[in-house]
């Protein structure tokens, strides 16, 4: 009977997995809360302990947390299991999302232009030869205005230096220097009435 049985992720539905997958992580998040919870007694029945002068009740103490311990490892077993469910459905869920994937993209119109493996290739050798024989026009034009390019002078009368540009530029330059100068006498003036006053003070 066994090679007849029907698949059953042939009735498989996204819905469901995304659904299984939050319910087992609501589960698991219960089950985190229950073991903070736990590690949270067990300490403070910890600092009752160290505390405690009594024999009797640092041994009562010692058992509480002795159960807590144990009711704390059930729970990160449950949490372990769970983590591992979650895991495997969410596997299953990416491999439905995969096979949806490409089941769409094979319908895809340009799917079919690359199944024709020997019109693809031809069209695009001819695509290759249509590149190339651009490229070499651009090339050969850079070329021309590269040449053309090394054989112009700069124009000395638009872009050089003249007699009349240098007189400016010197004029300019004596003109910052003096600038620069009366600043300078400017702030000798103002410091002197203060070495004055210091004088003063020091006599």
């Amino acid at each position: 009977m066994w090679p007849f049985r029907r698949n059953k992720y042939k009735k498989l539905n996204r819905e469901d997995l995304v659904n299984s997958i939050c319910e087992l992580e609501r589960q698991e998040r219960t089950v985190e809360a229950e073991v903070f919870q736990k590690i949270k007694e067990i300490d403070a029945l910890m600092d009752k302990g160290k505390k405690e002068k009594n024999r009797d009740l640092q041994l009562f103490y010692a058992k509480k947390i002795s159960h807590l311990n144990e009711e704390k490892q059930v729970c990160m077993e449950r949490g372990m299991y769970l983590l591992y469910n979650i895991r495997l459905m969410t596997k299953l869920k990416d491999a439905y999302d995969s096979n949806t994937f490409f089941k769409t993209q094979t319908k895809v119109p340009l799917s079919d232009l690359l199944r024709d493996q020997k019109g693809l290739a031809k069209f695009l050798n001819k695509a290759l030869e249509t590149r190339i024989a651009s490229e070499d026009v651009l090339t050969s034009a850079d070329e021309v205005f590269a040449e053309v390019q090394a054989a112009y002078d700069v124009s000395q009368p638009i872009y050089g230096v003249g007699k009349s540009e240098e007189d400016i530029l010197t004029m300019f330059e004596k003109e910052n220097q003096l600038a620069d100068e009366n600043e300078l006498a400017v702030e000798v003036q103002a410091s002197e009435p203060v070495k004055k006053k210091k004088a003063k003070l020091g006599e």
